[in-house]
């Protein structure tokens, strides 16, 4: 790989985290992933958005600072490179959709603070994939408590997403349309994702 920090990106169902770990293990990769399931207000906050949305929100920027830190401070001689399934960003990315003004406000206070610290990505790539695509990936893998996120969450955040990167001049970030692409199943498909991250790219928005 030519970039030493990759960074996955993707709506909710877009297959990030699958694959981030198959870069990782075939490319002698150190993974760093968002452990989502450890955040113990997430089924809460798809049960009661309103009331649950500041703790779910703070515990994932928690979580993501711990992790990027480590990265900083742990070097692995024995990896070539590092791949993660999050951006810091996508904190206040969702942050903006989830919480009350007030609430908003008073996090990006904190993040603020935490993100001139954190290592940033040499390339984002962001998996774009339509919502019906979304949806059924997000029922294929059958966890409870993501089966009632509507199709209109999905669009809002994926909308965000792309109105974040559009201002982001001083970062590479490559959206690739996977909505005919199969790189789980497909190795052609998955060739064409690597040689996409095999390629150099100048900073500000990119589309493949």
């Amino acid at each position: 790989m030519i970039y030493n920090f990759i960074t996955i990106e993707g709506c909710i169902g877009a297959g990030k985290t699958t694959l981030s770990k198959r870069i990782a293990a075939d490319y002698n990769g150190k993974l760093i992933l968002e452990q989502f399931e450890d955040n113990p207000f997430l089924p809460k906050f798809y049960e009661d958005p309103t009331r649950h949305a500041f703790p779910v929100e703070l515990f994932f920027m928690a979580e993501r600072f711990q992790h990027l830190k480590k990265l900083l401070s742990e070097a692995d001689i024995f990896k070539s490179f590092t791949v993660s399934d999050f951006l810091f960003q996508k904190s206040l990315i969702f942050a903006n959709q989830n919480l009350n003004d007030n609430e908003a406000k008073l996090y990006r206070m904190l993040f603020d603070i935490i993100n001139p610290s954190l290592p940033k990505p040499d390339i984002t790539l962001y998996l774009y994939a339509p919502v019906e695509k979304l949806l059924q990936n997000i029922k294929n893998r059958g966890r409870d408590y993501e089966q009632n996120i509507t199709g209109d969450y999905l669009e809002k955040i994926q909308n965000a997403y792309l109105e974040y990167f559009k201002l982001q001049t001083h970062s590479r970030i490559v959206l690739l349309n996977t909505t005919n692409l199969n790189y789980i199943d497909l190795k052609k498909d998955y060739e064409f994702v690597v040689d996409v991250l095999n390629t150099e790219f100048d900073f500000g928005l990119h589309y493949v």
